[in-house]
C-alpha cells in the first residue's frame, strides 16, 4: 500500500508540474508589463510617488520608457514635484492627454484608495508593475524565465487547489501587471484562520514585526481572546512604545525591542517608525537582533507570524531548530522580495518536509499582504 501511495504522489506531482509548465510557457509568450509599456501607444501617467515610484522610474529609465506625467490622489497633489515632474490631479491629466496608460506606483489596502484605483482603471488602461519592496528585484521576463523550474516546483507542492490557483494568478499578475488578475485572487483572512490555521485556546504566539499591536489584536480576535502566551518582537522604538501602551494590561506577554534575524547580532536599521521600518546591512542606526531559535528556548512556540519587511528569509535561517522540534503554525509574508515566492517555502520544506503550505493574497494593491500559511 505504501508503494502505491508513493507512486501516486509521484505521478500526481509530475502531472501538476507539467500543467504549470504549460501555463507558464503560455504566459511567457505574451509581453510582460515592462514590454507592454515600452511599446505604449498612449501617454504614460505614473500614479503615486515615494520609494516604490522611485524603483519603477529607475527601471523605466533603464528600459527607455518615456513618462508623460505624475499624478496623485485628490488631497495629495499639493504644490510639489517628483523626479522632475509637477504632480498633477487625475482631471489635470485627463484634460491634457484625454486617454492615457495609468501605472500604479504606490500601495494601499484602504478601501477608499483601492476603490479610487478601480475607478481610474475603469476609464484608463491601468498597469501595476511589481518591484521588490526591499532589495532591487524586478518582476520581469528575465526573472520568470530564470526561475521557472523553482516556481513550478513550489506550485506542485502547495497543499490545496485554491493555493495553486492563487499562486499562479499571483505569478501571472507580477509578470503582466494586470490589475484584474490581482483582484481575481483576493480572499478574506477569515477563511485562513477558520480553515487553515485554526488557532486554539492555548496558543503560544510569536509575533515578529508586532508594530503597534495590530496583529496581536488580530490574533486575539481569531483565538477568542484566549491564549497561552504572547511574545512580541518589534525593533522600531516609536512602534515599541505604542506596543507597550497597547499591551500594558495583558498577562503572559513578553515584549522584545529587537530585530529578528538569523542569530544574535547588531544590524543596520532604517525607518522612523510605522510599517516601513526595516533591517538591512547598512543604515543610519543600529539595532540588536535575536533569532527565533533563541526565543523558543524559553517558550514552546505554537504559532509564528512574520511580517518583517524583507528579513523573512534570514528569520527562517534562525528558526531551523524551532521548525524541526516544535513545527509551529506559520503565517509568513511572501511579498517583500520578488524571490520570496519560492525561497521561503523552499527553506521551510527543507527544514521540515511535513509542513503543508498554503498561499493566499488578501485585498491590497499592489500584491502586498500575500502570505504563506503553513501547518
Amino acid at each position: 500500500m505504501k508503494t502505491h501511495v508513493i507512486c501516486y504522489n509521484y505521478y500526481r506531482t509530475f502531472a501538476e508540474i507539467k500543467r504549470v509548465v504549460i501555463m507558464l510557457d503560455k504566459m511567457l509568450k505574451s509581453p510582460s508589463v515592462w514590454e507592454k509599456l515600452k511599446d505604449a501607444d498612449l501617454p504614460i501617467v505614473c500614479y503615486g510617488t515615494g520609494n516604490g515610484a522611485d524603483k519603477i522610474f529607475d527601471e523605466f529609465e533603464r528600459l527607455g520608457i518615456k513618462i508623460s506625467a505624475v499624478m496623485a490622489s485628490d488631497g495629495f497633489v499639493r504644490d510639489r514635484s517628483f523626479r522632475g515632474f509637477k504632480v498633477k490631479s487625475l482631471s489635470d491629466c485627463e484634460n491634457e492627454f484625454g486617454d492615457f496608460y495609468c501605472v500604479i506606483c504606490f500601495g494601499s489596502q484602504l478601501k477608499s484608495v483601492t476603490d479610487n484605483i478601480k475607478s481610474v482603471a475603469a476609464k484608463h488602461k491601468t498597469f501595476v508593475p511589481s518591484v521588490s519592496v526591499y532589495g532591487n528585484g524586478i518582476a520581469n521576463r528575465e526573472f520568470f524565465e530564470r526561475n521557472k523550474s523553482r516556481i513550478c516546483n513550489i506550485y506542485s507542492l502547495l497543499a490545496d487547489e485554491k493555493s495553486k490557483d492563487v499562486f499562479f494568478k499571483f505569478v501571472n499578475f507580477e509578470y503582466s501587471g494586470g490589475l484584474d488578475i490581482l483582484l481575481s485572487c483576493e480572499s478574506d483572512k477569515e477563511e485562513v484562520f477558520s480553515d487553515i490555521l485554526r488557532l486554539g485556546k492555548n496558543e503560544n504566539y510569536l509575533d515578529l514585526g508586532a508594530y503597534n499591536g495590530d496583529t496581536i489584536k488580530e490574533f486575539l480576535h481569531f483565538s477568542g481572546n484566549e491564549y497561552g502566551s504572547i511574545t512580541a518582537v518589534e525593533p522600531a522604538p516609536r512602534n515599541f512604545k505604542k506596543l507597550m501602551e497597547y499591551t500594558k494590561s495583558m498577562s503572559n506577554i513578553t515584549l522584545v525591542n529587537k530585530g529578528i534575524w538569523s542569530g544574535e547580532s547588531t544590524i543596520g536599521f532604517a525607518g522612523k517608525g510605522g510599517r516601513n521600518s526595516y533591517l538591512l546591512n547598512a543604515a543610519q542606526a543600529k539595532t540588536d537582533t535575536v533569532s527565533v531559535d533563541e526565543i523558543s528556548k524559553s517558550e514552546s512556540i505554537t504559532y509564528i507570524k512574520a511580517d518583517i519587511e524583507g528579513a523573512e528569509s534570514e528569520m527562517l535561517d534562525g528558526a531551523e531548530i524551532t521548525l524541526k522540534r516544535l513545527k509551529p503554525k506559520l503565517n509568513i509574508a511572501a511579498y517583500h522580495r520578488i524571490e520570496d515566492i519560492f525561497i521561503l517555502p523552499e527553506k521551510i520544506l527543507e527544514v521540515n518536509p511535513e509542513y503543508k503550505i498554503y498561499f493566499r493574497h488578501h485585498p491590497y494593491i499592489p500584491g502586498w499582504d500575500t502570505n504563506f500559511y503553513c501547518v
